[in-house]
């Protein structure tokens, strides 16, 4: 598949310090997070073609550590 090439001048200094802020919160370049923008604007937030498993993990957001609850009925006796 040919990847095409997109050249966006006179962009607003505002938008551009906020595209490299989202861009370093989601751990990528500032085309990366380019991309994303408009795949999302434009196809639905479709995942491109070079989406694969480690991609998406560091796409999930990070924040506070999250607790979740263990069953109370944990440890139960098993039977052999």
């Amino acid at each position: 598949m040919h990847m095409s090439q997109l050249l966006v001048r006179d962009i607003e200094p505002a938008v551009v310090a906020r595209l490299r802020r989202s861009a370093a919160e989601q751990g990528v370049s500032v085309e990366e997070a380019h991309r994303r923008l408009l795949r999302a604007a434009l196809l639905g937030d479709q995942p491109g073609p070079q989406a694969d498993f480690p991609a998406y993990l560091r796409s999930i957001p990070t924040g506070e550590p999250i607790d979740f609850p263990r069953a109370s009925d944990l440890p139960r006796a098993v039977e052999f």
